[in-house]
């Protein structure tokens, strides 16, 4: 007879749409080397996991997996020579995109320094629905733009759960933050921080911004190429929607710069994360919380692209 520990997570079998996923019973990982073993109590749900769900060969092989890269929790064991953490500590992080998913389960293995100490200031839920977005935001308006203080950033989607917390670490910089979000999430946006607002339905914002440093692109398509108008000459886009060359192409024909971001587990960057955290000054706006059990229903109401901020499933 197994006696092996398990636990429970959200698998499928086949892609498709929510309903495809189902809640299994799978033997709990055991942490190896430099590796955590965490006790998930909360873990965010990101574009990518409906996107890995339905979409054949983005990145992963054919189902059966588990998704989620988004953990909150606390360390229940650590492998041979981790010296980061101990068992009880309370950590959060993203688990390394993308081939390390599965965090929509109640225990997951992860490599150390992919997390860092969850502040105590904030609950499980905030700090699970953090990692993956905002480090988006980090590496992009941090590692790769290095935005200065004074500098003109343009955030596309602002409002939505990578774009609210770019606002936000924007304004951090001392940035002066233009986003584009429909009217409706105009004032939530101000109460962040930004300095300018656009209603994408009835302005285009390619007409009405210019003199723009940075411009942090979540649509993809053709906002990208709308947004090189509205660039300085040297500044620079960073998309995190990948797209072909010809958008590289144009840039260099306008004297501005294209980078495509895509997003690393980073244990300096949880750092910085969680020091934003603990000082206020990074809050993510949890648009809704469901149990494990429910996460078919939070998939579908993630895909419906109206939610504002961050959906969350938790373990408990």
């Amino acid at each position: 007879m197994n006696s092996a520990p398990t636990m429970r997570a959200i698998s499928q079998d086949v892609l498709g749409g929510p309903e495809v996923l189902r809640e299994v019973e799978l033997p709990r990982p055991e942490p190896g080397p430099s590796q955590l073993l965490i006790r998930v109590h909360a873990a965010g749900i990101n574009p990518t996991d409906w996107i890995h769900r339905s979409r054949p060969h983005l990145f992963l092989p054919e189902p059966p997996f588990v998704l989620g890269w988004d953990v909150s929790g606390v360390v229940e064991a650590t492998g041979p020579g981790v010296t980061l953490f101990k068992p009880g500590d309370e950590v959060f992080g993203m688990l390394p995109y993308p081939y390390g998913h599965g965090s929509f389960a109640t225990y997951v293995v992860g490599p150390t320094r992919a997390f860092a100490r969850k502040p105590a200031g904030i609950d499980h839920v905030q700090a699970g629905a953090l990692p993956l977005a905002a480090l988006t935001a980090w590496q992009a308006l941090v590692d790769t733009a290095n935005v200065q203080p004074g500098q003109r950033v343009l955030i596309h989607a602002a409002a939505g759960g990578v774009g609210h917390l770019a606002v936000q670490i924007a304004k951090s910089r001392g940035a002066h933050v233009i986003g584009t979000a429909s009217e409706g999430k105009h004032a939530f946006l101000r109460g962040l921080g930004a300095d300018e607002l656009i209603d994408y339905r009835t302005v285009d914002f390619a007409e009405a911004v210019r003199d723009v440093d940075v411009v942090l692109d979540a649509m993809g398509g053709e906002y990208g190429h709308r947004s090189l108008a509205t660039l300085r000459p040297g500044g620079l886009l960073v998309n995190i929607k990948f797209r072909g060359q010809e958008l590289h192409a144009e840039a260099a024909r306008r004297g501005v710069r294209v980078e495509a971001l895509l997003v690393e587990a980073d244990h300096a960057g949880m750092t910085a994360i969680a020091d934003l955290a603990a000082k206020g000054k990074l809050v993510a706006h949890i648009a809704g919380t469901f149990p494990l059990a429910e996460a078919a229903a939070a998939h579908a109401l993630g895909e419906t692209g109206r939610t504002t901020g961050k959906l969350v499933i938790t373990m408990t």
